[in-house]
């Protein structure tokens, strides 16, 4: 998603900074001339002084729901696995167990009156949000699921194009057959071999 993301503003012709902490991912990026960083806790003074100290006029979150780095997440979802269903539902909706650290940074680092996209899923009812900074630096957010029939017309095209103006194929980085899926998932969950975008086939 933030591969995609990333891609389609440079695109349009805008200067796009990708806020990357893996290695492979960055490297994947700058080759469609992308400028790139690690995440860091000073990313937000980063961004600025690569903005001339306004900050990003746009952030794109694109992180998503990713339990599997956050032990408080994880924890909270196993066990919301052993509630009846019911139960386990409303506990998932409730529990505000979303990893907010990006989130958090891209309000940090966007520039006052500028628009923070969420396209990451949050799924926690009960998560905190400064909403003194977002208020006092005039943020415009836009969130929501993807509203893929909207835009197919005219993606489809781009996607479509011989000439790959967005890198479609530079992004797949692993072909297996099917049996070999659950492995090529925690390969994918681990970040282990450079594994991106795999492409099963059956």
């Amino acid at each position: 998603m933030g591969q995609f993301a990333a891609r389609i503003g440079r695109h349009f012709g805008q200067r796009v900074i990708a806020v990357e902490p893996v290695a492979e991912r960055r490297a994947m990026a700058e080759r469609h001339g992308i400028e790139t960083l690690d995440f860091t806790k000073d990313i937000g003074d980063e961004l600025r002084e690569m903005t001339d100290g306004r900050g990003p006029d746009a952030v794109v979150d694109a992180v998503g729901m990713e339990s599997h780095d956050s032990p408080l997440g994880a924890f909270a979802q196993n066990a919301v696995n052993m509630l009846p269903e019911a139960l386990a539902k409303k506990a998932m909706e409730t529990a505000g167990v979303d990893r907010l650290t990006v989130l958090h940074a891209a309000i940090d680092s966007v520039r006052r009156g500028g628009t923070i996209s969420l396209s990451g899923v949050y799924g926690g009812t009960a998560s905190p949000m400064p909403l003194l900074n977002m208020f006092d630096k005039q943020i415009q957010t836009r969130m929501g699921q993807c509203n893929v029939r909207n835009w197919t017309d005219e993606l489809l095209p781009i996607v479509e194009d011989p000439s790959d103006p967005l890198g479609v194929m530079d992004l797949m980085t692993h072909t297996i057959g099917i049996d070999e899926a659950p492995a090529a998932y925690e390969k994918f969950q681990k970040k282990q071999d450079g594994c991106i975008k795999v492409i099963i086939r059956p």
